[in-house]
């Protein structure tokens, strides 16, 4: 479906995090090593990025392959940062949305990416309508179920969700309404990374004190990279990565406000 990358650490030229690496996330467009779902990812990307002193990212998207794009090479030479989020993408269905429909999908502080798929889409997710206000719901970046559950978890943060709260029940949401989905989520705000691992792979790599990078598969063989299991939620710093289980909903009779979309209060435990 996609790849995708966050990177916390010094500043480096986003060649150095990007293209670099033997098996940097530039070559996983054309040859990922574990991705099992689709074997080229040409249907766009997006890098976002921090610039010292400036909440807000700066992003670049296309739509098409990595690979073709002549001014990302220069870019990628020359702009230096020290928190960034990437993705390629293999897209589930074609559709006309071009580098809307391309992550990392981006509001205030926030960069978000998908890697995976909501089975069933569209008709899976209608029971989830609901849970958005109409103009979020007319307000949504492109028309793929990426910017849709993008759109889910952007209302939990603004509903006062903290990161890890929003990530995982926007996952046991899908998992309920479309059980088969794969729902590998990335978020940061430049200071942290929220990741799921839901249905497909996903590694880290940290050195505490000085770097992460939570991404699709490892960019290099380095005895760093550790995978997290599957059905769970990530939270890194540069200092460091705390993963806790996600609950299957079909483990769960009930889901309470979860199962009804509606936000969970700051002050409610993560069940």
């Amino acid at each position: 479906m996609c790849r995708h990358l966050a990177y916390l650490g010094p500043e480096e030229p986003l060649g150095r995090v990007l293209v670099e690496p033997p098996h940097s996330l530039f070559r996983q467009s054309w040859a990922p090593r574990r991705q099992r779902y689709g074997t080229v990812n040409a249907d766009g990307f997006g890098v976002g990025w921090y610039a010292s002193q400036d909440p807000v990212p700066a992003r670049y998207r296309r739509a098409g392959p990595i690979w073709a794009d002549l001014s990302f090479a220069d870019l990628s030479r020359v702009v230096r940062s020290g928190a960034v989020l990437a993705a390629v993408r293999d897209a589930t269905f074609a559709g006309a949305d071009a580098e809307a429909a391309a992550a990392p999908f981006a509001s205030g502080r926030w960069l978000f990416s998908h890697n995976g798929a909501v089975a069933g889409w569209p008709d899976a997710a209608a029971p989830l309508v609901s849970a958005l206000p109409p103009v979020e719901l007319l307000s949504l970046q492109a028309r793929n179920d990426s910017a849709f559950v993008w759109a889910l978890v952007l209302h939990r943060l603004r509903s006062g969700d903290e990161a890890d709260q929003a990530m995982g029940e926007t996952v046991r949401q899908l998992a309920w309404a479309a059980p088969a989905s794969r729902l590998n989520l990335l978020l940061t705000d430049g200071a942290t990374i929220t990741a799921t691992a839901w249905g497909d792979s996903l590694w880290y790599r940290t050195e505490p004190g000085r770097s992460t990078v939570v991404a699709s598969e490892p960019y290099d063989d380095d005895p760093l990279w550790r995978e997290a299991p599957d059905r769970t939620v990530l939270t890194a710093s540069r200092a460091g990565v705390l993963l806790a289980p996600l609950e299957d909903p079909a483990a769960s009779p009930a889901l309470g406000s979860a199962r009804a979309g509606a936000p969970r209060s700051p002050k409610e435990p993560c069940r």
